[in-house]
């Protein structure tokens, strides 16, 4: 039985303050600062030899691949001395860090000594060096062999009433390779539980493309990005979260490329960027990226995109065939009147009110489109994990498809990826929902029955555990509860599990929130070599942009007491399926190549993998929208217009708008320190970002203490203690960062069909901090 949760370690991180200091936000992005962050954390972390080293390896052709963000590398000119940003270093100084954790430093920290640090804090502590287990009632981890810990899991697993009791997530950082044996082995045993982190994040993009275009990935190559006449960026802060893109925004302002910035928040890596490896860069000099920048409201998206619609419709009318591509409209969609009806009647001005913007701007914005057709559209979060997520991501296909932005060079859609294999993940079959030719695949290579009913995703693991339906839960990477929504709900939804397990490189909150019993499994980092039978192996990852190449660990690991992520999956459904699985787990387990080979036999576009994946830079995946082939459910060769609603946003008078953000100094869950140094947040995360008129309307002032509410069908939720900065932002929103307020996004609060959280829009209220007394807390 599990235990009371008044006895359980702590779910959020600490409510305590450091020093904040605010100063003026930066308009650009990089520069030299951003290469003195970088190896400040590689030299603090690594030493003067071991991480700077490895730098000059990561993101290079026989190299290993960045563990940060799923951005592409140049299929040509790569950077000889450094084809990574400033995140990407600090990625590699948290792996290749010579702190490790070994059996006496989990004796000497109880577990819920532990969850008292910050996130920043419990990463910080170093490498987890051995398998650890936390017995039922226990307080401390304490050592465990590999074959005791598979053992104890295949028991727990084998008792299970149904496999269905048992879900399996997996991280974006998981490789090619490990991902198929772990959903196979996943099927094997007998369900479909796999939800994985693209759940949180782009679900919303698999799911509307997938309906739009026949594929739930983007139709865009880097190249494309060089040579093109527009960019819209919507949703996205390229400067923080996918800094390498910068360059490649560069490149296509050099090329004679606008930029359109769509985003509540002036972010300086939209605004200007300062290329460290150009003379002008490193003078100071700035290359200025958005053409025009739009500050949009939350989830004011689309309203603009309607708009902008309308306007180039009406401009269609005065010159017929000059603005939309007729001729691609006709051949390649279906729909197109029915959705023009709805164009006619949209009023330009309330759009634009709606969306919180001058109609001058929008016009602009139209104006810039208007003639032109090699047009690339890139978001992210700010769309995707929206209610009306799937539904956006559907709106700003209507505008490519009305302009013939797609299937040729220089045009298409560009969802941009979070993790870095989150994209290969999904190619490799994990899925709650997979479809039957690709299970019927599964039973000609290897002859078992897989399940055929869809399983988990994360938001449905999370209610599963809470209602008592799943009894185990399997990580394979990543912080599953300091990512996922609901903080206090999901860490008591986790507790009432019999056993909870986790392959993972460093000590995370997700440890320390545990099922009755608990075992952590470590893991070699990407930058660590791999070496099986005295060979060193490679693995593989899939980019944002359809791209699979190898990926070769150059580090000496910390411990010799590591597993790669193969192994651990072998070893599992070795102890779990002893004597009925019908899949020979040494074969995948001694040599990756076998893992390859039967990948060319299951999934298609993977023919020759060994032979392809050893070309320097890999190769590309088929993509028939990119080359302007539409096979969709609904229709055959053709892309459908969707007809959409405007969200209707009633608010109380003193309600706001909260999207939880990044700070630039982390990557997801992972922190790497206090500066958010472009937004001019220093030394601390509990802020919360609010418009000067606002904070004057509710008799606040900048530097208070208060605590956020949200009363989501009736349940209060507080993240307590944060100190208002004022900001330019749109009146009634507010921005803070997750996971400190990941509390307050709500279980149910999801995106229509892709049961995506909404992360990106919670409705708050701000109340002035209350002290609480003192053993309060749970």
């Amino acid at each position: 039985m599990s235990k009371e949760i008044k006895e359980q370690p702590a779910a959020e991180n600490p409510e305590t303050l450091h020093q904040l200091k605010v100063t003026k936000p930066e308009t650009w992005a990089a520069g030299i600062p951003a290469v003195a962050a970088s190896f400040a954390d590689i030299l603090e972390e690594t030493g003067a030899v071991r991480g700077p080293g490895a730098l000059f390896k990561m993101n290079q052709k026989g190299g290993f691949d960045c563990s940060s963000c799923a951005w592409p590398d140049p299929d040509d000119d790569r950077s000889p001395i450094a084809e990574y940003c400033e995140n990407g270093a600090k990625a590699l100084a948290e792996e290749a860090t010579t702190k490790k954790l070994t059996a006496e430093f989990f004796a000497q920290n109880a577990v819920a000594d532990l969850a008292k640090l910050t996130d920043m804090d419990i990463g910080k502590k170093g490498r987890i060096a051995q398998p650890m287990y936390l017995p039922e009632g226990g307080t401390h981890y304490q050592p465990i062999s590999w074959y005791d810990a598979f053992h104890k899991i295949g028991n727990k697993l084998n008792s299970l009433a149904s496999p269905n009791e048992a879900a399996f997530y997996t991280s974006g950082r998981t490789s090619n390779e490990a991902s198929f044996v772990y959903q196979l082995f996943v099927r094997e045993f007998g369900t479909n539980n796999m939800p994985d982190c693209s759940n949180m994040c782009h679900e919303s993009t698999s799911v509307g493309l997938a309906e739009v275009i026949g594929i739930g990935k983007g139709t865009v190559t880097l190249n494309d990005l060089h040579d093109t006449d527009v960019i819209i960026i919507v949703g996205q802060n390229p400067g923080t979260n996918h800094p390498r893109m910068l360059t490649a925004l560069e490149k296509g302002k050099k090329n004679g490329a606008k930029i359109i910035a769509v985003n509540p928040l002036f972010e300086a890596g939209l605004m200007g960027f300062k290329n460290p490896q150009t003379a002008k860069g490193i003078m100071g000099i700035k290359t200025q990226l958005a053409d025009l920048y739009l500050q949009v409201r939350i989830n004011g998206d689309m309203a603009l995109f309607k708009a902008l619609e309308k306007l180039l419709y009406d401009a269609e009318l005065q010159e017929p065939g000059k603005v939309f591509d007729q001729e691609f409209i006709k051949n390649k969609t279906a729909g197109y009147q029915e959705f023009i009806k709805q164009v006619k009647n949209f009023d330009v001005d309330a759009l634009c009110a709606a969306a919180g913007l001058p109609v001058a701007q929008v016009q602009q914005a139209a104006e810039m489109l208007k003639h032109k057709s090699r047009i690339i559209i890139c978001w992210a979060m700010g769309i995707t994990q929206q209610k009306n997520g799937v539904d956006m991501v559907k709106e700003i296909a209507n505008l490519t498809l009305l302009k013939g932005s797609i299937g040729k060079a220089g045009a298409g859609l560009c969802p941009v990826r979070g993790h870095s294999n989150v994209q290969g993940n999904r190619t490799m079959l994990i899925y709650d929902k997979p479809k039957k030719e690709q299970l019927d695949k599964l039973k000609e290579v290897y002859g078992f029955n897989p399940p055929q009913e869809h399983g988990f995703d994360v938001v449905d693991s999370i209610k599963a555990m809470q209602e008592g339906k799943l009894r185990v839960f399997f990580g394979m990477g990543g912080n599953f509860l300091s990512a996922t929504p609901d903080t206090n709900f999901t860490a008591n939804a986790m507790r009432k599990l019999e056993m909870s397990v986790h392959v993972s490189t460093k000590l995370n909150r997700s440890h320390l929130v545990h099922g009755d019993e608990a075992i952590i499994l470590p893991t070699l980092a990407r930058s660590d070599k791999d070496v099986v039978g005295g060979e060193v192996q490679f693995i593989s990852c899939e980019n944002s942009m359809g791209v699979v190449q190898m990926s070769k660990g150059v580090l000496e690991p910390v411990s010799t007491e590591l597993l790669n992520e193969t192994q651990i999956v072998c070893e599992m459904a070795k102890a779990t399926l002893a004597g009925r699985t019908v899949v020979d787990w040494d074969r995948f387990s001694n040599d990756y190549n076998a893992v390859r080979d039967d990948i060319g036999k299951v999934i298609p576009g993977f023919e020759n993998y060994n032979q392809r994946v050893r070309l320097p830079g890999g190769f590309y995946l088929p993509n028939a929208a990119r080359e302007g082939t539409f096979e969709t459910e609904a229709f055959k060769d053709r892309a459908p217009f969707t007809i959409t609603q405007l969200p209707d946003h009633t608010m109380a008078a003193d309600d706001f708008m909260l999207t939880t953000i990044r700070s630039h100094d982390q990557f997801n869950t992972t922190i790497y320190g206090m500066e958010d140094r472009y937004r001019g947040i220093h030394n601390e995360r509990r802020v919360i970002l609010m418009n000067p008129k606002d904070i004057a309307k509710a008799g606040f002032f900048q530097g208070d203490k208060v605590d956020l509410y949200n009363y989501f069908e009736g349940v209060e939720r507080v993240a307590r203690l944060f100190i208002i900065v004022s900001y330019n932002i749109p009146e009634r929103n507010t921005a803070a960062y997750y996971p400190e307020t990941n509390v307050l996004v709500p279980i149910n609060s999801v995106a229509l069909k892709s049961n995506c959280p909404t992360s990106k829009l919670v409705f708050i209220k701000i109340k002035r901090h209350e002290e609480r007394q003192q053993g309060s807390d749970f």
